[in-house]
């Protein structure tokens, strides 16, 4: 069974579940307060680049030559309401 990293990445709970993580380690490693902020900041800036990135490619691969951009973003975002149902 191999991993699907693309949909992985592209996954909000998987974030979520990094962060859990890391706050958990955090506090084991009695790391302060300060340096717990700065890196689920971190992770929170990189995940949302990934995300941000995997849903242009996604809305770029279902762009149709000659297609209008509305009809396509109107097309993805109608799908993504459809998937978070």
């Amino acid at each position: 069974m191999s991993i699907n990293w693309k949909k992985k990445l592209g996954s909000r709970k998987f974030w979520a579940f990094i962060s859990a993580i890391t706050t958990s380690v955090c506090v084991l490693a009695n790391a302060g307060e300060d340096t717990t902020a700065e890196i689920l900041g971190l992770i929170g800036a990189v995940g949302s680049a990934v995300i941000y990135v995997l849903a242009e490619a996604y809305v770029d691969g279902k762009t149709v030559k000659g297609a209008p951009a509305e009809l396509v973003e109107d097309t993805v975002e109608a799908e993504y309401q459809n998937h978070m149902k």
